[in-house]
């Protein structure tokens, strides 16, 4: 994926996943007009992730779409590489897949096995490999892949067999391990969660909700205990140290700042997460303050 054409700054659906496809096609086409680079999404129980894409694409004509993630565990790897072709063909280059292991409690959910992550994450990008020379579609070229890569092993084979990295729910200092073994070459698009407030109280108020449900998750919960944050600070929704790393909350400026200590220490793209106090309108008032920070 060109970087030019990702750009720096990116936002999460998060929220929109809720709202019907005509405010869903509003909302994005309003972001791309922003300014935003691009679009990315998750594999949320709601609409078909290749879905999703497709409605994203067809709303807009330069943004990048991206899974952020899509689960190895939710279709074979042949779907998953003729889905992101089509997709790719759709949006004429602008799709990218990125990929992930998911959760174990979600994967258990589909009726699967959770296998080794890097392992399990290896062969299956090998069968997606093997699956493309079979491709009867268009002419259209495969999109880019990035992992949802938190800890080193992951983030190794990112670098081995992808374009990049997406880490999720991570402080700055992640970014700069994950630059250090991605290496200058590959993409490291980094999510960072935003709560405007105007003061600490109000940002937790409203972000704890956020913190609370990744913070129950064993994948992120071990990648932070990695970094070094103990038991105590990871006891949900987080300790006030743990919120502040995790979390830019605070005004235009200060969420400016956080983005920028992402950039000094490697990220490509940064990925604004907005999570607002009335989950049940758009984030585009939100979105409109940040735009081009």
């Amino acid at each position: 994926m060109n970087r030019e054409r990702l750009g720096r700054l990116g936002i999460f659906s998060g929220q929109l996943a809720a709202f019907s496809t005509p405010v869903q096609r509003r909302v994005v086409a309003e972001l791309e007009a922003l300014g935003y680079g691009a679009i990315w999404y998750g594999e949320a129980f709601a609409r078909e992730p290749f879905v999703q894409g497709a409605i994203f694409l067809s709303a807009t004509e330069r943004m990048v779409v991206a899974t952020g993630i899509a689960s190895i565990y939710a279709r074979d790897a042949t779907a998953m590489a003729f889905g992101a072709r089509s997709l790719n063909e759709l949006g004429e280059g602008r799709f990218l897949l990125g990929l992930g292991v998911a959760h174990a409690h979600n994967v258990g959910l589909r009726g699967h096995r959770y296998g080794r992550p890097v392992a399990t994450m290896r062969a299956y990008l090998e069968a997606m490999d093997e699956a493309e020379p079979r491709w009867r579609g268009p002419e259209a070229p495969p999109p880019d892949r990035v992992l949802a890569a938190l800890r080193p092993r992951m983030l190794a084979l990112a670098a081995e067999r992808t374009a990049g990295a997406f880490p999720y729910f991570v402080p700055v200092e992640h970014t700069r391990r994950a630059r250090a073994i991605l290496g200058p070459d590959r993409l490291l698009v980094t999510e960072q969660a935003v709560v405007l407030a105007g003061s600490h109280e109000e940002a937790r108020a409203i972000g704890d909700r956020h913190t609370r449900a990744y913070l129950a998750l064993p994948n992120y919960r071990n990648n932070l205990l990695d970094l070094g944050w103990s038991e105590a600070d990871l006891e949900p929704p987080g300790s006030d140290a743990l919120f502040d790393a995790l979390v830019a909350w605070g005004g235009v400026e200060e969420i400016r700042r956080r983005v920028e200590e992402h950039r000094r220490a490697g990220a490509d793209h940064v990925v604004l997460n907005l999570v607002t106090k009335d989950p049940s309108r758009p984030y585009l008032e939100e979105a409109r303050l940040l735009a081009g920070i």
